[in-house]
């Protein structure tokens, strides 16, 4: 078993699906009057969020986020934390594991999350958007989270469901594992194991 976990949130511990993607079709539409389809919104996922309107090449970046904001709060009744997974935290703080929050959440949105809030007596360590120059797919989260933790990549696992948790967790020199709570696969994802629910994912960590 290893020593520290780190585990991205959104779509690993809160499925925010659902509220981020609709607001996203929604701020796009009311903007940029385009339909977006759901997948192809979904991919925009995993990335920090105020990098969205510049990958969509909106003119007025300010005013897509802050639209982007108020149709996120809107749906967020939309939202909930994947069934098992405050288990999962539980008993790995029981075993006296480091546990560690890798985010391109701003901490503002990290603080501000009443879903989040119940998990919060089990992290040891958070990492958003401005801890961070460089972001996910970039090592650099991963690694500010070893360092703030005293651990080494070898006594590692991350944890989490986009490309760019993968990335950032291989670049760093520790195992991914993808949280497929929606048993999508693993979409060309090079994930060292895949947990579809919180009971198969707690057997992969306590290894």
């Amino acid at each position: 078993m290893k020593k520290s976990f780190i585990f991205d949130i959104d779509g690993t511990l809160i499925d925010t699906e659902r509220t981020g993607v609709e607001s996203l079709i929604l701020t796009v539409k009311e903007l940029m009057d385009m339909v977006m389809p759901y997948e192809e919104a979904y991919g925009y996922f995993g990335f920090p969020s105020s990098r969205v309107p510049y990958m969509l090449e909106y003119h007025n970046p300010q005013e897509f986020m802050e639209l982007w904001e108020r149709n996120f709060i809107s749906l967020k009744y939309l939202s909930s934390a994947f069934p098992g997974v405050e288990e999962v935290l539980c008993k790995l703080h029981q075993a006296g594991c480091k546990i560690g929050c890798v985010t391109s959440r701003s901490r503002y949105e990290f603080d501000n999350d009443e879903h989040l809030k119940p998990l919060l007596k089990y992290i040891d360590v958070e990492i958003c958007v401005e801890d961070c120059s460089n972001h996910k797919p970039h090592p650099e989260p991963a690694l500010t989270f070893l360092e703030r933790a005293g651990m080494k990549a070898g006594d590692c696992i991350f944890v989490g469901d986009t490309i760019q948790d993968c990335l950032c967790a291989h670049a760093a020199g520790m195992p991914f594992v993808l949280a497929d709570w929606y048993k999508r696969g693993k979409r060309d994802i090079p994930a060292d194991a895949v947990a579809t629910d919180a009971e198969q994912m707690l057997a992969i960590l306590m290894e």
